[in-house]
């Protein structure tokens, strides 16, 4: 269980770093993000959260504001999960959480 909460974190952490990176670079960039090579690596590796937020999203969300209700999604997982490991962790033992 405590395998699955990692990677679950793991992946959660990665995808925030795309999604704030890609906002960054978006500020960056302005208008040409779309031609900018490191915009498109980090668009897509945040692409699958992107449309599984459209999906879970309800209609009113607009589309320019999926990428924001993803990153909130996202870090509310990854709160989530980094509570419950520290849970795991306290009723086992610090030493067998490392």
């Amino acid at each position: 269980m405590l395998t699955l909460l990692v990677i679950v974190k793991l992946i959660s952490e990665i995808a925030l770093m795309c999604l704030f990176g890609r906002w960054v670079l978006g500020l960056l960039a302005g208008a040409g993000r779309e031609q900018n090579l490191f915009y498109q690596v980090l668009d897509i590796a945040a692409r699958p959260f992107l449309r599984v937020t459209r999906f879970v999203a309800p209609g009113a969300v607009l589309d320019r504001h999926v990428p924001l209700v993803a990153f909130l999604l996202l870090g509310f997982a990854w709160l989530l999960v980094t509570l419950w490991r520290i849970q795991i962790c306290v009723e086992i033992g610090v030493d067998l959480c490392r």
